[in-house]
């Protein structure tokens, strides 16, 4: 449920610089975080109006007209009037609230203008409705996707969680007599016995695989694995290990420590010295996920869940097992937010539409596709709720899960997104570093301290701890 990531950051700084003028003329963003400001009467003869705006496909939309159709009907004295941006959000949503049009209730992405907004105190708390609410609250729902400003301080709610796992074509393990990756966690292969593996079904065009002497990494027509080289793929190996991308105090740059470097070195010798997976060169010819599979151009890939809708659409023996571990099983949890804006007159009727947003009734088509996963907890502990979206369906295959639902309970890490601050502009010292890792030009160790000292000077601390 993640937008696209665009290059909007200097942009959404002007934009955001000229917002914080305005709000100091603007009495609606000055209002009251009290929810008593709200009619709180959806019954009332009072007209209310809502609205709210969104990104996404026409199939992710979707569910949300489905959502707002049972909102109104359950509340007939309000009315939502959605808003599809469907290019440029970001910018977009920036530029309606620094001209004062702003939504009560908006999709938000946390590693873009969530939290600099937040931090000009757009949002509700949405705390004080958990801590009131009968219907819901932090424990009901999965780990890992409400979003804070700081401990006590909720900007905003995910409304479709996603996890990653290690997707795989059966036909090219059975055609090597290879006993595919387990779907058990407590199984899951060391990430050793992951590179074996990887060797054995890596091929070049003479049919030698990387396990053998006379193997030509410059002729590989077949990929034993593919691990993007996205902070959202590896940062599942640097907690993996045991690291981080932040102290856990806050005050100083992680990945130059043992644990992430050693994880990222190891994602490095995929490429370069085992010759396993793809290099960001090698990749430019590496097809999606579902074609990669299905064309055997690669035999294993992490990536995210919604891979299963893709999956399923290339009508092909795909399954899914659980990631190789390094010390410790971990799963990166990524997702959208819905927040509700400070300046809603209406706070009480926005928190309960972010409810029916949350309703997995409303998107069990996107559910059932594979595209998403529910919010709610008991949607994966109760049977009868996770049968709803996880049985005979060509999405959720055999190892779905104990390799998935299983491992976003249990093993879950908010994504850095959510707890870093920062975060953006550490990863614009960050990410072309590691460019030299991953083509095998420095090691880990070299490119992280050769930046050190830069992004400690971008170090601002956690969003998860009191300072």
């Amino acid at each position: 449920m993640s937008q696209p990531r665009k290059s909007v950051f200097i942009t959404l700084a002007l934009v955001l610089m000229l917002a914080a003028v305005l709000s100091a003329c603007s009495k609606s963003d000055t209002a009251s975080p009290d929810t008593s400001a709200s009619s709180g009467n959806s019954g009332s003869k009072e007209n209310i109006k809502l609205r709210m705006t969104v990104w996404g496909s026409p199939e992710e939309v979707a569910p949300y007209k489905k959502a707002i159709q049972n909102f109104e009907a359950k509340h007939p004295s309000v009315k939502v009037e959605l808003q599809h941006i469907a290019a440029d959000y970001d910018t977009k949503l920036t530029t309606m609230v620094a001209g004062n049009d702003v939504p009560d209730i908006a999709m938000m992405e946390s590693g873009t203008i969530a939290f600099p907004m937040a931090e000009q105190g757009k949002f509700y708390n949405l705390q004080e409705f958990l801590d009131t609410d009968t219907e819901i609250s932090p424990d009901t729902l999965v780990p890992n996707i409400t979003y804070s400003l700081e401990p006590g301080n909720v900007i905003g709610i995910g409304p479709g969680p996603e996890s990653f796992a290690l997707f795989y074509n059966e036909e090219i393990f059975k055609d090597a007599g290879i006993e595919p990756p387990p779907s058990n966690v407590a199984d899951a292969w060391t990430w050793d016995e992951f590179v074996e593996v990887a060797k054995k079904l890596t091929v070049d065009t003479n049919g030698k695989t990387a396990a053998d002497p006379d193997f030509d990494p410059k002729k590989i027509k077949q990929y034993g694995a593919n691990i993007s080289t996205w902070w959202g793929v590896y940062s599942n190996f640097i907690y993996s290990n045991g690291g981080d991308f932040i102290s856990a105090d806050g005050k100083t740059f992680g990945l130059n420590q043992p644990e992430a470097v050693e994880a990222l070195q190891k994602i490095s010798d995929l490429m370069n010295v085992h010759h396993v997976s793809p290099s960001p060169v090698q990749s430019k010819n590496i097809p999606a996920t579902n074609v990669a599979l299905q064309t055997k151009k690669v035999a294993m890939t992490v990536d995210g869940q919604w891979a299963s809708a893709g999956l399923a659409q290339s009508k092909f023996s795909f399954n899914v097992g659980v990631m190789p571990v390094m010390k410790e099983p971990v799963t990166t949890v990524v997702c959208g937010m819905f927040s509700i804006f400070k300046s809603s007159k209406h706070p009480q009727e926005a928190w309960e539409l972010l409810k029916a947003l949350l309703d997995p009734e409303a998107s069990i088509d996107m559910l059932t596709a594979g595209t998403w996963m529910p919010s709610p907890k008991d949607w994966y502990t109760d049977p009868a709720l996770l049968a709803k979206w996880t049985e005979n369906l060509d999405a959720r295959p055999s190892g779905y899960k104990e390799a998935i639902v299983d491992v976003i309970l249990t093993k879950g890490h908010q994504t850095p997104t959510g707890y870093v601050k920062n975060f953006n502009n550490i990863m614009d010292l960050v990410n072309p570093a590691l460019d030299k890792v991953w083509l095998g030009q420095q090691t880990a160790q070299e490119a992280m301290d050769s930046i050190a000292a830069k992004v400690q000077a971008q170090i601002k601390g956690r969003r998860d701890i009191k300072e």
